[in-house]
């Protein structure tokens, strides 16, 4: 949704935790200026008395309220307080799509990531950032690999210890928390100690957590490239298993920001991988079985993807596609010989999106060389062994042959 902002540019001030006295001389300004002043009550109340001006604190949730509340201010000079840089993950990114990066003056002071790397000594560039702010914990697990070390946006003062038991379930209790409360103001604090030794402890709800991991030996490692061990997945055995999973993924080739369609999802680990290759991606995967939905939920949940979305039969689920965007990618893994599948997810890839489909049936196999002979495309076929005892000895055992096509949709 946009939003027309007719009246003078909209200020956004970033305060830090020093407040009124840490603003520069044009931040003072444009709050002076303004005739209205929003922001949470904790921003407002840094606002000396003196300023004097209207001021709103933000409504729960804010988010639908806001295109209502600045309508309301229309022709009016306004003012959104923030915190810290306002275009790091803060109000200032929400104003720029709902009202246009025109309609905005943005004050910026340092953000939480800049000071907490300054206090430790971090490259910023080199140092990712995850947000628990609005989003769910469990994101924070694609990151988690032996020697990685990453920030932590907290939601409030429970956001790490919740961490810290995530990590301990996970692998990962003999990583380093580092809170840093109030960083840049007067109660400055920073604490630290083992995920494993973390207690229930007071905690400002304003901080940030930097994370040094250190993983179990012992655990299966899971990075954020395709090939996931399958001891990761729970179900009933339905799943694409590690190396064809590798390939698959490698031929649907997502990029940041994509969406993909994943049909006939079983454990959901095509989907699940997708979204871990980058933090934006996104997918949808149809699966009739309500016990398997349920499965890929605790899976998506387990490997920190909570973006994706499961949903029922495909054909069921698209006779109304209304509003649902086009996918940039599609993998057919269950339901290629079922009339109308195929032909309905062709129809709905958008133009220059891909489409990889496997099979293990010769009726499926077949299907997939005369689609290929239809839309053009690449036809390959996989076989792969594992090495299993035999009495005293190894053996290749070979696992059933995947056929695969995969083509990408003309423009």
């Amino acid at each position: 949704m946009t939003l027309t902002w007719a009246g003078p540019p909209l200020a956004v001030v970033g305060l830090g935790a020093d407040g009124w006295d840490g603003l520069g001389v044009r931040a003072k300004e444009a709050i002076g200026a303004a005739e209205v002043l929003f922001g949470s009550a904790r921003q407002l109340a840094l606002v000396p008395e003196e300023v004097g001006i209207q001021r709103r604190a933000w409504p729960s949730p804010l988010l639908p309220a806001l295109p209502d509340l600045l309508r309301e201010q229309t022709g009016r000079r306004v003012c959104v307080l923030a915190s810290g840089d306002p275009m790091f993950y803060g109000i200032g990114v929400t104003l720029a799509r709902l009202v246009g990066p025109a309609a905005l003056q943005v004050f910026p002071q340092p953000s939480s990531a800049t000071l907490a790397c300054a206090r430790l000594g971090w490259p910023l560039a080199e140092t990712p950032v995850v947000s628990a702010v609005g989003r769910p914990l469990h994101a924070v697990l694609p990151e988690l690999s032996d020697g990685s070390r990453f920030l932590v946006l907290s939601a409030d003062e429970r956001t790490p210890s919740a961490l810290a038991e995530l990590l301990r379930e996970n692998g990962f209790g003999d990583s380093t928390l580092t809170v840093l409360e109030q960083l840049g103001g007067p109660a400055e604090r920073i604490s630290q100690d083992l995920a494993a030794k973390w207690t229930a402890r007071e905690v400002d709800p304003l901080n940030i957590i930097a994370l040094e991991c250190v993983a179990d030996p012992d655990r299966p490692r899971a990075t954020r490239l395709p090939g996931l061990p399958d001891a990761l997945y729970g179900g009933d055995g339905q799943l694409t298993k590690a190396e064809v999973r590798a390939l698959t993924l490698a031929a649907l080739a997502p990029a940041p920001g994509e969406l993909l369609w994943d049909v006939g999802g079983g454990s959901g680990s095509i989907a699940i991988e997708w979204c871990r290759t980058h933090p934006t991606c996104r997918a949808v995967t149809f699966e009739r079985l309500a016990t398997r939905r349920a499965g890929i939920e605790a899976n998506a949940t387990a490997l920190g993807v909570p973006q994706l979305r499961v949903r029922g039969e495909v054909l069921a689920e698209l006779a109304d596609a209304s509003g649902e965007p086009a996918p940039d990618a599609i993998f057919l893994g269950g339901g290629v010989t079922q009339p109308g599948v195929l032909e309905t997810c062709w129809a709905q890839l958008r133009h220059g999106g891909r489409l990889v489909a496997n099979a293990v049936t010769a009726e499926s196999e077949a299907l997939l060389v005369s689609s290929a002979a239809r839309y053009g495309g690449d036809l390959r076929k996989f076989q792969i062994y594992r090495a299993e005892p035999l009495g005293g000895f190894t053996a290749w055992r070979p696992q059933l042959p995947v056929a695969q096509w995969s083509a990408v949709k003309p423009r």
